[in-house]
């Protein structure tokens, strides 16, 4: 598909129908929780509604549910600035959820997380993804999360596809050839 060529109500039509979730988090720290997740339910107001950031009892019902998803919803009220960084990723989850997108693109989603917060958040990730029948595309570097989340690994090295498969069939010599290219 060449975008370049799709008119500009035709190329935000795409951009609603995939979620993206950020390495920074990218939440508005001065927001509340809710008020973040529902920025993910701008792209489906075409009015003036979204200029004063309202929504109906129905965008909220949906915005709601995404905090519900992935156990935030007891934070629903609080100041975004008042959360810890995984919670923060599940923000970003939530809000990408709330598009009801038809493809979710993952950026290094547990970078800055610990090794249990990354566990947490990409099992949030993993298990909303499956269960809204929503595929997902995640960028990783941490092996063990790649092998114990995805269904498929693809790995590149410079610019070619090195691997290919599940998860299960990833041994040495693929990972010799992702990171140190031979």
């Amino acid at each position: 598909m060449d975008v370049s060529r799709l008119s500009a109500r035709a190329l935000a039509d795409l951009r609603r129908q995939i979620g993206f979730i950020w390495q920074e988090y990218n939440v508005v720290e001065r927001l509340s929780v809710i008020d973040n997740v529902l920025t993910g339910r701008l792209g489906h107001q075409r009015d003036w509604r979204s200029l004063i950031h309202f929504f109906d009892r129905q965008q909220r019902a949906i915005a709601v549910r995404s905090l519900e998803r992935v156990h935030l919803l007891h934070r629903a009220t609080q100041r975004a600035d008042r959360l810890s960084g995984g919670e923060k990723q599940r923000v970003s989850i939530a809000r990408a959820l709330a598009q009801q997108p038809r493809l979710i693109l993952a950026d290094e989603p547990v970078a800055s997380l610990d090794s249990e917060l990354a566990w947490q958040v990409m099992a949030d990730l993993v298990a909303v993804s499956r269960d809204e029948g929503v595929p997902a595309l995640v960028t990783i570097h941490a092996v063990d999360l790649a092998r114990e989340f995805a269904d498929r690994i693809v790995g590149i090295a410079h610019g070619e596809v090195v691997f290919d498969g599940p998860p299960t069939a990833l041994g040495e010599a693929a990972l010799t050839a992702i990171y140190r290219g031979s």
